[in-house]
């Protein structure tokens, strides 16, 4: 008997789908439902929360602009529930936070589940068939079967631009190295008396033992001094730590390697760190690795407005800017840069200034409307920039708050053409539910 690929059409329709169930997929949904909309967010792994749960990530971006938070709202509501629950975490503490990340999944859980959208585990979107300039029906892998799915609008959050791709929409390209990622990891039973009052971990710092371990060549997947690390529990300590330059997530065979590769530093580290740092690390062990790679840099979906760096360096603001970012343009060097400055060549290093306090920048909503689609919206890391303005605006906090204005804009549009809705409604829904917008110059 012969077999082929067997389809199941769901019969329920949506308003608003959202695919992915990260920062920006999860405020996306929860801003949709909360005004009314039947939602359904999609995601392809057990958790939600992405990067900061997931990915191990170990502290949120800044939430301020060294004067003032500027990442409200939900962002807000999201930051200020997972400090509440860290009670060694200050409460005024708003930048560089650290992340206990089974406490933020629960956050997120009671965030969608409470808003009354329908969120969908392990469901990983594999196709679209769009006519027309519109998105009719998505595909989506559960469990081996393929469901098809429908919606009268459609949110992009997968931080790889999986559904805006399948599509068929149009990219931001650039002849451009990718930036490196980086697999994250904890250690536990660290002495944290130790820990903190020993020398500054941060690979900047000349006192890091990062530089010495490096230079010992006694660990081969320790390749450079990049390292950052927060207590994000008791004895725990979470590390953003090493680089993995092929690991482009489109490739299977480089991302299954980074992996391994990414593991085997995490064992590499909890070594290297109980040799060259023993008061903090000599009892630790590798408490866990995470599930997912930190990819920082794959794609950005074409819209209606690209955000540049000079956006960025002018401080520009816009009339239809759905939020503000103050975070500097942190673009991580490629594989010869770094060998650059490995060699001391600080010229290798090309970045525009970070501001100084109380300034800022806009992103407008036409970052989130791709060119050809009427009814498809992304959030998140793909949003449409350069690669420099998107060093600067791939970071938690801004993927809160794009979520946000794109599930908001989904239902102004309710089904018709999402970049046809008034901005002036959109940025006013904003501000009522608590975003930072003051007005434009």
């Amino acid at each position: 008997m012969k077999r082929t690929f067997e389809m199941i059409e769901t019969r329920e329709d949506w308003d608003v789908i959202v695919c992915g169930g990260g920062p920006a997929g999860c405020a996306a949904a929860a801003a949709a439902a909360r005004m009314g909309a039947k939602t359904l967010l999609l995601e392809a792994t057990g958790a939600l929360g992405g990067m900061g749960t997931m990915g191990l990530v170990p502290a949120w971006c800044p939430f301020s602009d060294q004067e003032k938070m500027i990442y409200r709202s939900i962002a807000k509501e999201v930051f200020d529930a997972l400090k509440a629950d860290m009670p060694y975490v200050p409460s005024a503490r708003l930048d560089w936070v650290p992340i206990d990340s089974e406490k933020l999944k629960g956050i997120y859980d009671r965030l969608v589940v409470d808003s009354g959208a329908v969120c969908l585990f392990f469901s990983q979107v594999c196709g679209a068939e769009a006519e027309d300039g519109r998105i009719r029906r998505i595909l989506v892998c559960q469990n081996g079967d393929l469901k098809i799915y429908q919606a009268k609008t459609y949110i992009d959050c997968t931080g790889e631009g999986i559904l805006s791709r399948k599509a068929g929409a149009q990219m931001v390209t650039e002849e451009t190295v990718r930036q490196p990622a980086t697999h994250c990891f904890a250690l536990g039973n660290v002495d944290l008396f130790a820990f903190q009052h020993g020398p500054n971990m941060h690979g900047s710092k000349a006192e890091s033992p990062i530089h010495a371990i490096v230079a010992s060549g006694k660990y081969p997947h320790i390749q450079d001094t990049h390292i950052c690390c927060n207590v994000v529990g008791q004895g725990t300590v979470g590390f953003n730590a090493g680089h993995l330059w092929e690991a482009d997530p489109d490739v299977p065979e480089q991302i299954s390697r980074a992996m391994t590769e990414g593991r085997a530093a995490a064992r590499e580290y909890r070594d290297a760190l109980a040799e060259f740092h023993p008061t903090a690390f000599g009892n630790a062990h590798l408490a866990s690795t995470a599930p997912l790679m930190g990819i920082r840099e794959s794609r950005q979906v074409l819209g209606d407005y690209v955000l540049t760096a000079d956006d960025y360096c002018k401080r520009r603001s816009f009339p239809d800017e759905i939020c503000r970012n103050s975070y500097y343009v942190d673009v991580h060097y490629s594989k010869e840069e770094a060998a650059l400055i490995a060699q001391g060549k600080k010229e290798a290093v090309g970045r525009p200034e970070r501001y100084g306090p109380g300034e800022s920048y806009g992103i407008p909503y036409r970052c989130l409307t791709p060119v050809g689609f009427s009814n498809l919206l992304v959030a998140g890391k793909i949003i449409s920039c350069d690669r420099m303005a998107q060093g600067s605006a791939r970071v938690m906090p801004v993927c809160l708050c794009t979520g946000e204005a794109a599930g908001v804009a989904a239902v102004l549009a309710d089904g018709g053409n999402v970049h046809e809705i008034s901005t002036e409604k959109l940025r006013e829904r904003l501000k009522e539910n608590g975003a930072y917008l003051p007005d434009a110059e």
